[in-house]
């Protein structure tokens, strides 16, 4: 059973900000959810290749600090740190650019636990100035709401066709124009202009939408 739209974005933290690297400047994104789970639970069901593709995607490789690993048909990259049962760092590589992730877990105390991942990307301008953060935001926002799914079911299978049912109801649009205008938002709060991040949202909701 899929979740509340506006109550599930609503229990979700997005943040932006700016990094310069060797390479260049580059966007970091943050998003984070505290689930009911606690936080060895939540290590194992966003490390263990049995339980990944239940919320995300399938997955090969080598899941351990050095290794390479791929999601089906998505991207893949190399584990560059392994803090159990903390978090983890890797590269993620896709479509021929090279981005880095950094998921961190910490306790909430009663039984709870934080999921944290923090995206940094060096990206184009020219495709900023279009879409904004929300080009990879709601995907992440997706993500999280397959995480969330997983932790009050975890014996359930993830079925892909339902979901893509789902995120084309009015349901699922409104999760993504929520996904799109918190991801405008947190541009506002690290400086955008409101009118201008607004409009990139609306490109980004139609983006996913073909709309």
């Amino acid at each position: 059973m899929m979740k509340d739209a506006k109550q599930h974005i609503s229990t979700v933290r997005r943040t932006l900000a700016d990094r310069v690297l060797e390479a260049g400047e580059a966007r970091v994104s943050t998003i984070s959810q505290v689930y009911d789970t606690d936080l060895d639970d939540l290590w194992d069901a966003v490390t263990r290749p049995e339980r990944i593709p239940r919320w995300f995607l399938p997955i090969t490789g080598e899941l351990r600090e050095g290794g390479r690993y791929q999601f089906e048909g998505n991207a893949g990259g190399t584990i560059s740190r392994c803090d159990k049962p903390h978090g983890f760092s890797a590269t993620w590589e896709y479509n021929g650019d090279v981005s880095w992730v950094e998921v961190r877990l910490t306790t909430e105390g009663d039984g709870r636990a934080r999921f944290e991942l923090e995206h940094v990307a060096h990206v184009a301008d020219e495709f900023w100035e279009q879409y904004g953060p929300g080009a990879t935001g709601i995907g992440w926002d997706m993500g999280l709401l397959g995480l969330a799914m997983h932790l009050e079911n975890q014996a359930a299978q993830l079925d892909r066709p339902a979901v893509d049912a789902w995120m084309a109801s009015d349901e699922g649009k409104l999760l993504l124009r929520l996904s799109s205008d918190g991801w405008a938002e947190a541009a506002i709060a690290n400086g955008a202009d409101p009118a201008t991040a607004r409009e990139r949202a609306d490109r980004s909701y139609a983006a996913y939408t073909g709309g």
